[in-house]
C-alpha cells in the first residue's frame, strides 16, 4: 500500500532497491535461527487438538489453545454484558441485543506471538456497562471459568487491566465502554467517531487495537515486517530492554520502530531490515519523534500528542508516537537512566549491523546477535526490592502494584548526588518459601534465605504449628556511581535513604495495602562479597553483606564462590543491617523495612569493571 505521495511514512524511502540474492539467503538463515530460538508458535500449539484415550474410552481430552480460549472469552463477555443489562432493568430482548465484543491487540494481533506469549484482549461493551462492573462482576466470572487461574484485577492502573490464565494461556483484559446502546458483532473500531464522549481510560484502552491495525496498514510488506519484528523483539528481550512498565520500550514502541525502518526500505528483506534498524537507531537524534505518519488533529475533544502545546509532552525523552488517532507517546515512561541504557544498547547493536554483514560473507552466525544481557555482572552495587505476602492471589496483586512503582524509585534515585544512573531489571523473581517459625518469616521477608529454607518443601511443614508459606517477588536495580574526584581524600557518603523511604511510602498508599499481610523491603546488596571486602572499606551497619543470589544466574553462569573469613564486627552486627529502627510487631507475619544510606570509599570506582562503554 502507498499513499497519494507515492510512499508510506513522513519522509520518502532511503532506498527502494530490492534486496540482493545473498540478502535473501541470509534472511532464510535468520528464520531458521528464530525457529531454533523458539520465537514461533507451532500450529499444534495455536489450534485445538483432540487426543482420545484407550480403545473403548469415549471421553475426549481437550487441549484448549488460543483460538478455543478466545472463543470462550467472547462468550463470557456477552454473558457479562447480558447479566449487567438485566441488572440495569433492560428487558430480556434488549439484554440479548446489547452484545459485547472482543478485539485482540499486541503481539497476537500483529502476528508475532510465540510460545507462552499472552493475548492482549480488549472487551468492548455498551454505555450502560461501567468500569466498576468490569472489576466487580466480570473479574469474578473469570475466576469461575473452567481452567482459569491467577485472576488479578488492577483497576487503578494507568490502563485498568485484569490479568489471568485460561487453560494455561496468559491473557490481559482491558475494557472500553462505547457511547452506544449495543455492540454488534460486526463492529469495527476504525471509525474515529467511536471515541466521542469517552473518558481517557476508554480512549487508551481502544488505542491498543486501533494502533495495531494502523501499523499493519502502514508497512509495505506485512510478512517482512513480522519477520523483522520477531528478530528485534528477541534481541531487545535478550538485552533486557523490553519493558514499558520499568521505563524501557514496550511492545508497541518496538513495533513502531521496526515499522519505520520497513517504510524507509520498502523492498528489503527481513535480514536487511534488521541491519538498517541498528544503523538508523544508533544515529537517531532524540528527542526527535519517530512517526509512521503525520499527526492528525481530528474533530474530537481528545488530547493529541503535541510538545508545542503540552509541557508534559516536551519532557518525553524518546518519543515514539502511535499512528492511530489520537496520537500518543508510547514511551512516556522512559527516564534519564533508561534512556542512557537503551541508547547504549543501540550503540552496541550497531555491531549487530556488522554481524549481518559478516553473516552475508559467511564469517558469523545470527546467534551472535542474541547474546544474553550482562545485568547481574555489570554493577558492583544493587538495590533489592522485595514484595511479599502469605497467599498466591494476594501476591500477584501486591507484586504488580510494587512493580508499577519501581519507575518512580528510579526517577528519585536519579537525583541522588554521585549516582550516574539507576538501572531497573525488566522482571521480578518469584519465590515460594516454607517457614516453620516467625523468625524465618522475618528473614525471608527481608531477603535472607538460608539453604535450609530454600530446600524445604510444602510437605516438610504440613502439620507443624506456626508454620507458614511466604510468597515473594524480588526486583533489582543496578547502581552506577561516579568515580571519586582525583585528589579527594576520605570516604564519600551516598545517601539513598530519602528515595527509598519515599518509595515505600508510595507503595503503601495503595488503597488495598495491609501492613499485617504485605511486606515491602528495600535493601542494598553487592555483586560479589569476595571482591568488595578487599578493596572497599565500608560501614557494615549501613551496607548488607549479602551477594546476589544464585537464582538470578543461569546454570554455570556464576563465578565460583570463594571462602571468606568473617570480618571483625562492631556493635550491632549480626542483626539485620539495613532495616529501619522501628521494626514491626514481632507477631506480624511480614516485615516492612526501609533502606539507609551507606558510606563507602569510591577510589575503586575508577577501575570499576562494568565495561568501557558504560563508564
Amino acid at each position: 500500500m502507498t499513499t497519494e505521495k507515492g510512499f508510506l511514512g513522513v519522509t520518502p524511502p532511503i532506498s527502494t532497491a530490492e534486496s540482493t540474492e545473498r540478502e535473501k539467503e541470509v534472511t532464510a538463515t535468520l528464520m531458521e535461527e528464530l525457529r531454533r530460538q523458539k520465537t514461533f508458535e507451532s500450529v499444534e500449539e495455536a489450534r485445538l487438538s483432540v487426543s482420545f484415550g484407550e480403545a473403548g474410552d469415549t471421553k475426549a481430552a481437550f487441549d484448549f489453545r488460543r483460538e478455543t480460549v478466545l472463543g470462550r472469552v467472547a462468550a463470557a463477555v456477552k454473558k457479562f454484558v447480558y447479566e449487567v443489562s438485566l441488572s440495569r432493568g433492560l428487558s430480556e430482548a434488549a439484554a440479548n441485543a446489547a452484545g459485547g465484543k472482543i478485539f485482540t491487540f499486541g503481539s497476537y494481533r500483529l502476528g508475532v506471538h510465540g510460545p507462552g506469549s499472552d493475548i492482549d484482549t480488549l472487551c468492548v461493551v455498551p454505555k450502560h456497562v461501567s468500569r466498576e462492573d468490569f472489576f466487580e462482576k466480570f473479574e469474578p466470572m473469570l475466576r469461575d471459568l473452567e481452567d482459569a487461574t491467577e485472576v488479578s484485577g488492577v483497576p487503578e492502573a494507568y490502563v485498568p487491566i485484569i490479568k489471568t490464565k485460561i487453560s494455561g494461556i496468559p491473557l490481559d483484559f482491558l475494557m472500553a465502554r462505547l457511547a452506544l446502546s449495543s455492540v454488534p458483532d460486526d463492529l469495527s473500531l476504525k471509525d474515529d467517531n467511536l471515541l466521542r464522549n469517552l473518558d481517557e481510560r476508554c480512549v487508551r484502552s481502544l488505542g491498543g487495537s486501533r494502533v495495531n491495525d494502523e501499523i499493519l496498514r502502514l508497512v509495505p510488506h506485512v510478512e517482512v515486517y513480522r519477520d523483522s519484528l520477531r528478530c528485534i523483539k528477541l534481541w531487545a528481550q535478550r538485552r533486557a530492554i523490553y519493558s514499558n512498565v520499568n521505563g524501557f520500550l514496550g511492545g508497541v514502541a518496538w513495533a513502531i520502530l521496526v515499522a519505520r525502518i520497513c517504510q524507509l526500505y520498502p523492498n528489503a528483506t527481513a535480514g536487511a531490515i534488521v541491519s538498517r534498524f541498528f544503523i538508523i537507531m544508533y544515529q537517531w537524534s532524540w528527542p526527535q519523534p519517530v512517526l509512521l505518519k503525520q499527526i492528525e488533529e481530528g474533530p474530537l475533544q481528545v488530547r493529541v500528542w503535541n510538545p508545542k502545546l503540552y509541557p508534559a509532552d516536551r519532557s518525553h525523552r524518546m518519543p515514539i508516537i502511535t499512528p492511530a488517532y489520537p496520537a500518543m507517546c508510547s514511551t512516556h515512561n522512559v527516564t534519564a537512566s533508561t534512556q542512557m541504557i537503551v541508547t547504549e544498547e543501540f550503540k552496541k547493536g550497531r555491531i549487530g549491523a556488522d554481524i549481518v554483514d559478516k553473516v552475508i560473507v559467511g564469517t558469523a552466525s545470527w546467534s551472535e546477535l542474541f547474546q544474553k544481557h550482562d545485568f547481574f555482572h555489570k554493577y558492583r552495587y544493587y538495590l533489592q526490592v522485595i514484595a511479599s505476602t502469605g497467599t498466591p492471589d494476594l501476591q500477584i496483586k501486591w507484586a504488580g502494584t510494587v512493580e508499577s512503582r519501581i519507575r518512580q524509585l528510579v526517577m528519585k534515585l536519579e537525583y541522588v548526588d554521585s549516582l550516574i544512573l539507576a538501572h531497573p531489571f525488566i522482571k521480578g523473581f518469584d519465590q515460594v518459601l516454607h517457614c516453620i517459625t516467625e523468625e524465618e518469616v522475618r528473614q525471608v521477608a527481608q531477603g535472607h534465605i538460608s539453604d535450609v529454607i530454600a530446600k524445604r518443601t510444602k510437605a516438610d511443614i504440613e502439620g507443624l504449628d506456626g508454620a507458614s508459606t511466604v510468597y515473594s517477588t524480588t526486583f533489582y536495580i543496578g547502581l552506577l556511581i561516579e568515580p571519586k574526584p582525583l585528589g579527594a581524600v576520605g570516604p564519600r557518603r551516598l545517601d539513598i535513604s530519602y528515595p527509598t523511604t519515599e518509595f515505600t511510602k508510595l507503595v503503601k498508599m495503595w488503597e488495598k495495602y495491609d501492613e499485617d499481610t504485605m511486606g515491602i523491603v528495600v535493601r542494598n546488596i553487592k555483586r560479589s562479597c569476595n571482591l568488595m571486602r578487599q578493596v572497599i572499606p565500608f560501614d557494615l551497619t549501613h551496607f548488607t553483606s549479602s551477594a546476589l543470589p544464585d537464582y538470578v544466574f543461569d546454570e554455570g553462569e556464576r563465578q565460583p564462590k570463594q571462602a571468606l573469613k568473617r570480618p571483625k564486627t562492631g556493635k550491632g552486627l549480626g542483626k539485620s543491617s539495613n532495616t529501619s529502627p522501628d521494626m514491626p510487631n514481632k507477631k506480624r507475619r511480614l516485615v516492612h523495612t526501609l533502606s539507609h544510606g551507606f558510606t563507602i570509599d569510591f577510589a575503586w570506582l575508577r577501575a570499576q569493571q562494568i565495561g568501557d562503554d558504560t563508564r
